[in-house]
């Protein structure tokens, strides 16, 4: 019996997370309460703060799953894609996804509120672009060294580029909802960092292609 109320909790917390996530990533982290889990779910107020003692709380709980489960898809694409240009379009393809259910990434919409956010969560919500950032460091760097891509930038300076545009065109398209435009764009996006150099362009230094040593 004990062991069927502790399922029956991990169901209701994860049934918590889903609404919550959904919310926050259509209306922001002011822009829910408790009142509106509790009233999606048949719950009292008093049943979520059981699970979740306060909103900051439910937040963090937020960002961990979230992180976890998009580094572990991350983790999958190392395994499964080919080489560096295969990586980079899968990354893409997340953000996609996330458009097309009517979404934005969850740490993007936290980021819009960093200043009003707990410090933990603040805390989470770098952690989680730095970790984006360093895996598309490793991903950019492979390319260089097997010579399929050739970046206009340092691989840590494209890899910041990518993910801020990646963010910033999922904002910005929003008011649409077009998921075909925001895929182009980020393709669009992906090829102009890393397309080879072109000699003869304005400061033709920075754009020789940037190798990495050998």
């Amino acid at each position: 019996m004990a062991e069927e109320r502790r399922d029956g909790d991990a169901g209701t917390a994860t049934q918590i997370l889903d609404v919550a996530e959904r919310l926050v990533q259509q209306q922001g982290y002011q822009g829910f309460s408790y009142a509106d889990v509790a009233g999606e779910l048949g719950l009292t107020k008093a049943a979520l703060h059981y699970h979740f003692a306060s909103k900051a709380e439910l937040g963090e709980a937020l960002i961990e799953r979230y992180s976890s489960r998009f580094m572990a898809s991350l983790d999958s694409l190392d395994q499964e894609a080919p080489d560096a240009r295969a990586k980079l379009a899968g990354y893409v393809r997340r953000y996609v996804d996330v458009v097309r259910a009517d979404r934005l990434c969850l740490c993007g919409m936290l980021a819009a509120e960093y200043r009003m956010l707990p410090a933990p969560m603040r805390e989470a919500v770098v952690a989680f672009f730095e970790a984006n950032e360093a895996w598309l460091t490793g991903v950019l760097d492979e390319g260089v060294r097997s010579g399929q891509l050739h970046l206009r930038a340092p691989a840590d300076e494209t890899a910041r580029l990518l993910v801020g545009g990646l963010e910033g065109a999922m904002l910005v398209g929003r008011p649409t909802g077009d998921a075909r435009r925001f895929e182009a764009l980020a393709h669009r996006l992906v090829d102009e960092l890393t397309a080879p150099a072109v000699a003869g362009r304005r400061g033709q230094a920075q754009g020789r292609a940037v190798r990495v040593p050998q």
